[in-house]
């Protein structure tokens, strides 16, 4: 399981550390690589594995609304393969970059099974709008049943 929010510049390749903790838990329950796409203003990555088995619910499904065909040709266009190299970084190809407007600093987040990298600015205005509101923030606990 990914937990966790760490913060790393990108380098002068566009390439950003995996942060240690998330590398373990590739080692010990997945392969190393990683499979990128755009989703919700930020740049989700699943392990292979994790992957194949999104790829396994889609094709299962017999038909989809043209809004569920339509949101695949962008979550799709948006995949890419990202190997981790032996120094624990992967390289973010510039269209998911720009997708996410990360130009120098990235906030990469565990999010279970699967590990989003926001835009340091995206990510402080998603926490601002999310603990804005305390009833709200208590909805959701409750809703999630915490």
């Amino acid at each position: 399981m990914f937990a966790g929010r760490y913060e790393y510049g990108l380098d002068d390749k566009s390439r950003v550390s995996i942060p240690s903790k998330f590398r373990e838990v590739l080692s010990t329950n997945y392969d190393m690589r990683l499979i990128l796409t755009n989703l919700d203003g930020c740049i989700v990555a699943y392990p292979y594995q994790e992957w194949l088995e999104i790829q396994e619910r889609i094709s299962k499904r017999e038909s989809l609304k043209k809004e569920a065909r339509t949101f695949l040709r962008f979550y799709y266009s948006g995949v890419s393969e990202c190997p981790i190299d032996r120094l624990g970084r992967i390289l973010i190809p510039q269209t998911l970059r720009a997708y996410a407007n990360i130009q120098k600093n990235a906030v990469i987040i565990g999010m279970n099974r699967k590990i989003e990298i926001w835009a340091q600015e995206t990510w402080e205005e998603l926490v601002r709008k999310a603990t804005a509101d305390r009833e709200q923030m208590e909805d959701v606990l409750s809703d999630l049943g915490l």
